[in-house]
């Protein structure tokens, strides 16, 4: 089993999206259908967040500015 796959050990995908081609269905539909599913599940913003290594100094001060924009936004 892969690393990913383990559950508790980091990044985990719960199970790979698919997409099945419906009977007389666009590839272009399929296509769409599919980038859809990517987005619900936020694997596309996960991988774009891990193209690159981020310190973990990093990582705490972009969670705290996210933290305050939140606590502003709600006033």
């Amino acid at each position: 089993m892969p690393w990913w796959a383990v559950p508790g050990k980091g990044g985990e995908f719960p199970t790979v999206s698919e997409v099945k081609v419906r009977e007389g269905e666009t590839f272009e539909s399929a296509l769409r259908r599919f980038n859809k599913k990517i987005k619900q599940n936020g694997i596309l913003s996960e991988v774009r967040r891990r193209e690159h290594y981020e310190k973990p100094s990093v990582r705490r001060k972009r969670k705290l500015v996210a933290a305050k924009k939140r606590r502003l936004k709600a006033g």
